[in-house]
């Protein structure tokens, strides 16, 4: 846990060897740029205009400025900073940062901003050991997540912070951060005498993914290697840019937030039947690193849920992907996978079994589940037999055109109609089928009733 806070004075000495982006951190909300949650007029502006900082939970993907926020807002009022990382700390840590809070209250009134850097990480039992500090005012309590706090925060700690939501920066917003770096001669890189065109200012941003502290790492990066192949100040054009710049890494995690968006996008991208977005979302899940078992289920439940009875061989396609990945390996067999996206994307939809489940599903869960007509049930046994089991039962294949007048379903259920096929792809067949075997039964029923009579 570091110390109490003499982190802000501009008049501190900076380290010379810290990186770059440890050196740009905006010391002021003003040189905050791109997010919109800390703009006049946001929640988080009007609570410090009146001079009060609540309890604030930072939710956004790295390097949005969870960490810089809040130690400009403790700042700001004058509060002291404590600071501890949930990956290296315990409860122990907290009652430690607790106490040193009461005595820097106790000594000169000031109260403390406790930043926790990944509070997603503590457990149930650690979180808990914040809220009666929370409540009594002891602490100012400071989170940073790249998780949504919904499912990682305890609803009681939730309730008494403020969510305060980062947004990934967009390109122009991290050419501004990079160019501020390139022409800052006390903190950023303005000494080296390196100036790079605005192309490449936009190849270096976009390439950053939104994330602002790997674009000052790579910034750096690339003025270091410029610098150590001339002595001369230079002026690095696109090309220059990209031989220099070293990539940053997709962002893609196998079970937080990110891996779910892009798992939401290609699921309505295939359900929507937009195949070059299919196919940009699948590559995107592969160059994250994501599990290829877990793409591969993924689009087999997508080829059952959404595309269905609409065309039946879509299920086919999506488990042959499945087989051909686990024979090839990847990269080859990855392209299995994205030839079952663009299938199941331009595919015929229909969610016709999907809801046919449901209500059956829903029959059952309102207690509907009366027992199984005698003439339905298995008879293995002569005791079986001699209870009825079997008994009556009418075997299709001898009639007249393998159709037969008899019910399948219980009489408590009667005509009750869980499957209704869609009006497309192969699900038209289906419909024609189904209504040809009712108008047999119908002739058929006529018939009888007719020979009756």
């Amino acid at each position: 846990m570091e110390p109490d806070l003499d982190l802000f004075s501009s008049s501190r000495p900076r380290i010379p060897e810290a990186p770059l982006a440890e050196r740009m951190r905006p010391r002021e909300l003003g040189e905050v740029i791109g997010q919109s949650a800390v703009r006049p007029g946001s929640p988080l502006f009007l609570a410090l205009d009146q001079g009060h900082l609540p309890s604030l939970i930072f939710w956004g993907p790295p390097g949005t400025g969870k960490t810089s926020l809040a130690r400009i807002l403790a700042q700001s009022l004058g509060h002291g900073f404590a600071t501890f990382s949930a990956v290296l700390s315990g409860v122990k840590e907290v009652r430690e940062a607790v106490a040193e809070a009461k005595e820097r209250g106790r000594l000169d009134g000031r109260r403390t901003v406790l930043f926790v850097d990944e509070i997603h990480r503590f457990n149930r039992a650690q979180q808990d050991a914040f809220l009666p500090h929370v409540e009594d005012g002891t602490i100012i309590l400071m989170g940073a997540t790249t998780e949504n706090p919904g499912f990682h925060v305890n609803a009681a700690l939730l309730s008494r912070c403020l969510v305060v939501v980062l947004e990934a920066l967009d390109t122009g917003a991290l050419v501004e951060i990079a160019r501020r770096a390139l022409e800052d001669e006390a903190r950023g890189l303005g000494q080296r005498g390196v100036r790079i065109c605005e192309e490449g200012l936009q190849e270096l941003a976009r390439t950053s993914h939104g994330d602002a502290r790997s674009c000052l790492v790579r910034l750096e990066a690339m003025v270091a290697s410029a610098v150590a192949e001339s002595t001369a100040p230079r002026r690095l054009d696109l090309r220059d840019v990209r031989r220099h710049l070293t990539k940053k890494a997709l962002g893609h995690d196998r079970d937080g937030d990110q891996h779910f968006d892009l798992v939401s996008a290609l699921h309505k991208s295939i359900r929507g039947g937009d195949p070059q977005a299919a196919t940009y979302w699948a590559t995107r899940m592969l160059a994250g690193g994501e599990d290829r078992n877990y793409l591969a289920r993924r689009l087999i439940r997508i080829a059952v849920e959404d595309v269905g009875l609409a065309d039946p061989v879509a299920l086919q396609v999506a488990a042959s992907a499945n087989e051909a990945w686990r024979f090839l390996g990847s990269p080859e067999g990855d392209l299995a996978l994205i030839q079952a996206a663009i299938y199941l994307a331009t595919a015929p939809k229909s969610n016709s079994v999907y809801l046919a489940h449901e209500r059956a599903q829903s029959t059952i869960s309102a207690g509907i589940v009366p027992p199984v007509p005698m003439h339905l049930r298995n008879a293995p046994t002569p005791l079986m037999k001699q209870l009825g089991h079997g008994r009556g039962y009418l075997y299709p294949h001898d009639y007249d055109e393998g159709v037969v007048d008899q019910a399948y379903l219980p009489a408590d259920l009667g005509d009750r109609a869980f499957y209704e096929p869609s009006p497309y792809g192969h699900e038209k067949e289906i419909a024609r089928r189904i209504e040809w075997w009712k108008k047999v039964l119908a002739q058929r029923r006529a018939s009888d009733s007719g020979a009756r009579a």
